[in-house]
Order: C-alpha cells, then structure tokens, then sequence
C-alpha cells in the first residue's frame, strides 16, 4: 500500500506525485509485460501458421484444431492491445491529474493574494494558469470521452457473439 509521508514538507502535490509516480511505474512494468505476451504470442502464431501451411490445406481434424489454436492466440493478442491502449490512456489521465493539481496550487497562490496588491505581472500570471488549467480540464474531457467510445466500441463487437 502506498503511503504519503506524515510531514509538514509534503502537501497534497507531493502525495500526488508520488502516488502517480508510483502509478506509472506499475503500468509500465504491465506495459512490459504485454510486450513479452506479445512476443510469445507472435512465436507461437508464426508455428501455427507454418503447420497450417505444411497441412496442406486438407480439412483433418488436425488442421482445425490448428486454426482454432491461431484464432485463440489472435483473441489474445487483441485483448491485450486493448489492455495496452487503456494503461495508455491511464498513463495520460494521471499525468493531466497531476497537472492540474499543481495549476490548482498555483492559482490557488492568486486567488489568496489580495486584489489590490496584484501586479499586472501576476494578473497575466493567474489569466495564463486559468487558461492552462481549461486547457487540462478539455484534454482530460476528452481522454473520458476516448475511453467511452473504446468501451461503447468493444460492446458493439461482443454483441455479436452472443
């Protein structure tokens, strides 16, 4: 279990940032993971494709146990490039999470100050947060609308198999 150290020094960015880093090193060591998977997966299917070919093509009970081995390892591999597109997806969520946490902070920062002791220079300042912090907000409204279509996407393939 991760843990945000108990201390004046660390603020709700700190823990942020380390649950995130912690986060993105779990998903790449998954990442990792997948791409073994894939490469054991892309072996196995270049056997099972060469056996196919030196069948000849005939309709034995051999040759179809073959090809339903081929599709079961193409299955395989496109769940898990779906897997990998989702922790791509997670990857860009906590990074935009992080980043908005950290604009929050900071515009937190003027929002604290009193309006008659801003300078020009911090107006610009909290109107170019502002801004980036919209700019966070759509890219991560956007990231959410991805994942809906993916998800939306992934159902309408299932249907059919039922």
């Amino acid at each position: 279990m991760l843990r945000c150290p108990s201390s004046k020094h660390f603020t709700i960015i700190s823990c942020l940032t380390t649950f995130v880093s912690w986060a993105l090193q779990s998903i790449q060591r998954r990442l990792e993971e997948i791409e073994v998977t894939f490469r054991e997966l892309e072996k196995q299917g270049i056997k099972l494709e060469q056996s196919l070919r030196e069948e000849g093509g005939t309709e034995s009970d051999l040759n179809k146990l073959w090809m339903n081995q081929l599709l079961s390892l193409v299955q395989k591999k496109n769940s898990l490039m779906s897997e990998e597109s989702d922790l791509m997806i997670a990857v860009q969520e906590l990074k935009l999470e992080e980043q908005q946490s950290q604009l929050d902070q900071e515009l937190r920062h003027y929002d604290n100050m009193e309006e008659s002791l801003k300078t020009p220079e911090d107006r610009l300042a909290e109107k170019r947060i502002l801004s980036q912090l919209l700019d966070v907000v759509d890219q991560r409204s956007a990231l959410i609308e991805m994942q809906e279509n993916k998800r939306l996407s992934e159902l309408s393939e299932e249907i059919p198999k039922m």
